[in-house]
């Protein structure tokens, strides 16, 4: 409970941060617990990267599709989604919008951080496992960049992605053209 409550303070100040930790440290243990001890005071949207295939990470339109069934099913009720985001969502999820790209699908959540009655807190779980996919970075820019703009712009209250190794280290190629290049996915 102790450390519950050290996480609880990152969350109420707004931070976006890491846990990492080696395998079997109890790390999805202690984002369940995590999950209920928010929930009083946050919408909590809790996902798991293992859920997704290495082909959801192909591409923005797969990965859009795939993110959005994951917010979804962590969503439950759908009493705490405004419909028009929900039916977004649903559309996004269900492959029925061709050509979405990650800046249209972070519009859409930004929409339902705008009108959600509570803070919303992102929780990714097994982050790493998609630390190898341009997406996933393109994923982290997109968060960095409303988490830069949310003076100005209601966004995710608090994101704490979770994994094996520290994302802020991690560096990968990337082929593009035969050229090769080194990304630091979290800056």
């Amino acid at each position: 409970s102790g450390r519950l409550k050290q996480i609880k303070s990152m969350v109420d100040a707004g931070d976006y941060f890491t846990i990492n930790r080696a395998r079997q440290y109890g790390k999805t243990t202690v984002l369940r617990a995590l999950e209920k001890y928010l929930k009083p005071d946050y919408l909590v949207v809790s996902i798991d990267f293992q859920k997704l295939s290495y082909a959801d990470f192909e591409s923005e339109q797969s990965f859009s599709e795939a993110f959005s069934a994951e917010v979804l099913d962590a969503v439950e009720d759908g009493t705490q989604l405004p419909g028009e985001v929900c039916a977004e969502l649903e559309a996004y999820a269900a492959g029925k919008i061709r050509g979405i790209s990650l800046s249209k699908l972070f519009r859409c959540l930004n929409r339902w951080c705008r009108q959600s009655e509570k803070k919303i807190v992102l929780i990714v779980d097994e982050v790493d496992s998609a630390s190898n996919h341009q997406v996933f970075l393109d994923f982290l820019a997109q968060l960095r960049a409303y988490y830069i703009d949310r003076d100005r712009k209601k966004t995710f209250h608090s994101v704490i992605l979770a994994g094996v190794y520290d994302i802020k280290n991690l560096k990968r190629k990337f082929a593009d053209n035969d050229v090769h290049k080194r990304n630091s996915p979290w800056n």
